[in-house]
């Protein structure tokens, strides 16, 4: 029987596969069932909290992506969950009430791409100062420029 029977079943939607020679699983979840699916697999033996990021594709739909990184020390194995954030939204529902340690990854998500977590307890940035305008890490963010100053060279004589 599959590590993943349970959840399979229990969210038919959910599309599965497995990456790396089977060292990894990954699990393509909507943002609907996101909070409903990590809280059945860590109930499902995936208890450990590994880490949480946020991916900015700019020209794909969705455009933004959290990825979630659980272990399972009971079957041995890794998952990976994906969920797709669109732009004209860019929400999705706070793990911190299923995996306090994803806190600090959450506003570090907020705070560098712009994706809020609905129900974080302290949503604010974590990296950056509170007066700063945008989020850094989206690919549509200027630059900006910084000036260069050059030394002059010793002249050859």
């Amino acid at each position: 029987m599959s590590v993943f029977a349970h959840l399979q079943h229990a969210f038919p939607d959910v599309e599965f596969e497995t990456v790396l020679d089977s060292q990894q699983d990954v699990a393509h979840v909507h943002r609907d069932q996101y909070l409903d699916f990590v809280a059945a697999a860590k109930a499902d033996g995936f208890d450990v909290f590994a880490d949480l990021c946020g991916v900015d594709y700019l020209r794909r739909d969705p455009r933004f992506e959290v990825v979630l990184g659980l272990l399972s020390h009971e079957h041995v194995r890794r998952l990976r969950i994906r969920v797709g954030v669109p732009a004209g939204d860019p929400q999705i529902p706070s793990i911190t009430g299923v995996f306090p340690g994803a806190n600090f990854y959450e506003r570090e998500a907020y705070d560098l791409y712009g994706i809020v977590f609905s129900g974080h307890p302290d949503l604010t940035r974590i990296v950056l100062p509170d007066e700063w305008d945008g989020h850094p890490l989206r690919k549509d963010y200027s630059v900006g420029s910084v000036p260069v100053r050059f030394k002059e060279s010793p002249k050859a004589q």
